[in-house]
């Protein structure tokens, strides 16, 4: 049966996109891991800038990429003249090159002589022109997900291959970036930079690859005469859209806690483990236990359904984590740990991307509008936010537990960095597991009703279909 005819939520997927649409976020989180894991420490210990400056440089760049995010979402449902490469993939290449080249842009050192203010303001407006070309970039990969596959577990499926490739894109980024800096040694500046190439132009092909091996199968036109969407309409879409509101408050606090991890466990290794190395090691296990999760997701969701394993996954994120406050005062039991709370992870991050697909149909359902741009660039609206919370606050803390770049740090700010990297994650992913569990509640089987009645609207308005 042909792809035209085929019922639409029983169409399955080749392998070979599916790999493709992976290496999208293989792409994508090389591109921006290297900032999330990295940048701080660049800003604070090469550069000389303040930790809480550092993060303020975070909070103003990530607040200004969550309104480019609403930007893009507008763009993309206004397109009207689509055009054979499609209505999302077209941005997935052209976005992809100026993005590492603003990748690399971050590690140049903005002039080490200027005074601090100086080098922040450059700093800064260099990481916002970076989020504006990155959302146009990756909100059009995720946006593209219902474009594909309206089947729920095709998506679900496509949800963890990309949490797959995101994990891989984290790893090598864990793993790879400071033996490349280590090469390097008394030459700080170069190590970045050079390794910020590798990585950014490493990215950008995958980034290709995964243009040339998708395909937009359902992408619908705006009415005609239908007025194009505005901001204050978005906001609407997002509010009015309570399974959608509902993700983007639980992702809210997921992604802060999960990136509050990943900016503070550079400063964890090196100086309460007293082992810097140490993070490569981490990073290539406790990222294999995410990539095991991941695997595990199509298995788990077909037999507990989304919601189960989402809440289940935050059981073992807050279990690992309070682990570790109590016992990891070990390398072997801090990796150990770390494990178990990062393959919970891989459960939460893996489903955001597939729940948040099926808000899509859940709005159409409710409104008669489809907006995949505005449903998923609503979503990382919340993600940025997050994200700019995630960049300020550990810079903020970081100056307020008295870290001092390069010296041996006191009993109190070794118990400020165990409480960043544990008790905060920890507190954030209990508020998440309270939020999904008491108000979600597009299940499957409601998902499937609104779809088979999307269907049967249509064929009313259009008999011929």
């Amino acid at each position: 049966m042909s792809e035209v005819n085929q019922d639409p939520v029983k169409l399955t997927l080749p392998l070979r996109e599916k790999f493709a649409y992976g290496m999208g976020d293989v792409g994508s989180n090389l591109l921006l891991c290297v900032g999330t894991l990295y940048l701080l420490k660049f800003y604070t210990d090469v550069l000389g800038i303040p930790a809480a400056w550092g993060g303020l440089i975070f909070l103003i760049s990530r607040f200004f990429t969550a309104f480019t995010d609403i930007g893009t979402g507008l763009m993309l449902d206004s397109r009207r003249n689509i055009g054979p490469k499609g209505k999302f993939r077209p941005f997935i290449l052209y976005a992809s090159m100026p993005v590492a080249l603003l990748v690399v842009a971050n590690f140049i050192g903005v002039g080490i002589s200027l005074d601090v203010l100086a080098k922040t303001v450059i700093a800064t407006l260099i990481f916002m022109a970076f989020g504006l070309f990155f959302s146009m970039m990756n909100c059009s990969y995720g946006a593209m997900v219902p474009a594909m596959t309206k089947n729920p577990q095709e998506r679900a499926q496509l949800a963890a291959w990309r949490q797959g490739g995101a994990t891989v894109g984290l790893l090598l980024c864990t793993v790879g970036f400071v033996p490349i800096l280590s090469l390097f040694e008394g030459q700080a500046q170069v190590g970045y930079l050079v390794a910020a190439a590798i990585f950014a132009f490493v990215g950008m092909l995958c980034m290709w690859w995964c243009y040339s091996g998708v395909k937009e199968r359902y992408v619908e036109l705006p009415k005609p005469g239908a007025p194009k969407p505005g901001l204050l309409q978005s906001f609407k879409a997002i509010t009015g859209n309570k399974p959608l509101f509902v993700l983007c408050v639980a992702n809210l606090c997921t992604l802060a806690g999960f990136n509050i991890k990943l900016a503070i466990q550079i400063y964890y290794t090196q100086y309460v483990l007293n082992d810097i190395t140490l993070l490569s090691y981490m990073g290539f296990f406790s990222m294999g236990c995410i990539l095991l999760g991941v695997l595990l997701v199509p298995t788990v969701v077909k037999r507990f359904g989304k919601k189960n394993v989402y809440l289940g996954g935050l059981s073992l994120w807050i279990l690992g984590d309070a682990m570790n406050y109590l016992w990891g005062n070990t390398s072997t039991l801090f990796v150990l740990f770390s494990c178990l709370a990062f393959f919970g992870t891989a459960f939460v991050n893996s489903l955001n991307w597939a729940l948040v697909s099926d808000t899509v149909e859940y709005g159409e359902w409710k409104t008669g509008v489809r907006s995949e741009g505005t449903v998923y660039t609503g979503f990382t609206f919340f993600r940025k936010v997050s994200q700019g919370l995630a960049g300020f606050f550990p810079g903020v803390m970081l100056a307020y537990i008295g870290y001092v770049p390069n010296v041996e740090q006191g009993a109190s700010t070794l118990e400020g960095l165990r409480q960043l990297i544990f008790i905060y994650p920890c507190g954030l992913a209990v508020l998440t597991a309270l939020t999904m569990g008491l108000f979600y509640h597009l299940t499957e089987r409601n998902y499937l009703k609104i779809v088979d009645e999307l269907e049967t609207r249509k064929r009313k308005m259009n008999p011929a279909v």
